[in-house]
């Protein structure tokens, strides 16, 4: 059983934070949140070991600010598994890591075949984690025992962990390619706002009509202004799949709509109004939305591109196994070494002239990291001048 003790206010926090300065090392930290659960990605417990110090589970929503807890460890090397998923969360609360170490980017680095959490922890240590509660509802309150010693271990080993990682790096020699990566996760902005996002709900595609779409629109918007005021996933609330069939089924009267019986979910008839106004307001609307999403700056699938750029399409053809190549080599996933879509970017529009620098220039503005332009621009731009001097395959001609 796991030693740990749990924060629930200002006072514990302090002493938490007094006994963290005492420790040594790095520090490992992970977040729960209630995903599918709550409307919300906010944590609602924060894990945090320290050799020297101990296990210390923060309850966020009864501790408030937690401000001595980034006095006392800021500055330090905070380990994290899958650190682009924990830092918004810790970042609401004012948590912010000078420098971290992320123990799943570096699993994937190393060409780890398994890179969950339980199977690095299994594959590094020999430890058998039970992630029974991974998908639980961490809102609950109080939480039960067993939840809590599992998310005490999540963070106890993972230090240990960080340090069979460390050893692996250097002896691969990717210690630095591993350290751009996790700057680069550090530093990474957070994604714009989708655009039209009411159209990735599920099964639009079966409904026909652009006053139809409107109604959609209306009716997501509906739900999700419901769900970020309830803090409760929209899904939760009434599936996707139910508002599809509300809007297959076009009632003409909020009568109608109460006896869809595929109208389902736990506020489906208790915000009937609600519904039925996203409804008429859909009906309403002047400003229609277009069938087919606007396709803005993105480039068309790979498969469309032997007939409307037969150019890009041989490019890609040559760089993508160079790339692919080049990433079993390193013992590495290819999406590690290079993002698939900044190849298609460069295949589909590459820059003039076709140099390595100019290559390399192209892949910084896009976001790649100097070990990653320094590994792939030269083949890259290799493989492209190739794809122009190989001639095509000659067409078969019948017997």
């Amino acid at each position: 059983m796991t030693d740990y003790t749990v924060i629930t206010d200002a006072a514990g926090l302090g002493e938490a934070a007094a006994a963290l300065v005492g420790g040594t090392g790095p520090v490992a930290v992970d977040v729960e949140r209630a995903s599918g659960f709550r409307y919300s990605q906010r944590a609602y417990l924060i894990q945090v070991f320290r050799r020297g110090s101990g296990v210390f589970l923060f309850d966020p929503p009864a501790v408030g600010d937690f401000g001595a807890l980034q006095e006392a460890i800021g500055r330090e090397e905070w380990v994290l598994h899958a650190a682009s998923q924990d830092l918004p969360s810790l970042r609401e609360l004012d948590l912010r890591p000078y420098r971290i170490f992320d123990t799943e980017l570096a699993a994937r680095m190393l060409g780890h075949a398994r890179v969950g959490l339980g199977a690095v922890v299994e594959d590094t240590l020999g430890i058998v984690l039970a992630k029974a509660h991974s998908a639980s509802d961490w809102s609950t309150r109080p939480l039960p025992q067993s939840w809590l010693e599992y998310a005490a271990l999540d963070v106890e080993h993972l230090v240990d962990v960080r340090d069979v990682l460390v050893a692996e790096l250097e002896e691969q020699r990717k210690t630095a390619f591993a350290a751009e990566e996790f700057q680069a996760v550090l530093e990474r902005e957070p994604k714009p706002p989708r655009e039209d996002p009411w159209r990735r709900l599920s099964g639009l595609h079966t409904v026909r009509g652009r006053r139809a779409l409107a109604v959609a629109r209306a009716l997501w918007t509906a739900r999700e202004e419901y769900a970020r005021e309830q803090d409760i996933a929209p899904g939760r609330l009434v599936p996707d799949r139910s508002l599809v069939a509300a809007l297959i089924a076009d009632p003409k009267t909020k009568q109608e709509l109460a006896q869809v019986k595929e109208f389902t979910g736990r506020a489906s008839r208790s915000q009937l109004d609600r519904w039925w106004a996203a409804f008429e307001a859909g009906r309403a609307a002047t400003d229609l939305p277009l069938e087919r999403a606007p396709g803005g700056d993105s480039i068309p699938p790979a498969r469309a591109w032997a007939d409307r750029n037969p150019p890009a399409d041989l490019r890609l053809k040559a760089a993508r196994p160079a790339v692919e190549g080049l990433a079993e080599q390193l013992g590495m996933p290819t999406e590690n070494l290079l993002s698939p879509e900044l190849l298609r970017r460069l295949a589909w529009s590459p820059p003039e002239p076709l140099s390595a620098a100019a290559i390399g220039d192209a892949l910084a503005e896009w976001g790649a990291r100097p070990w990653q332009i320094a590994q792939t621009a030269q083949l890259i731009a290799d493989a492209f001048v190739q794809s122009v001097q190989t001639p095509p395959p000659a067409p078969e001609t019948g017997s």
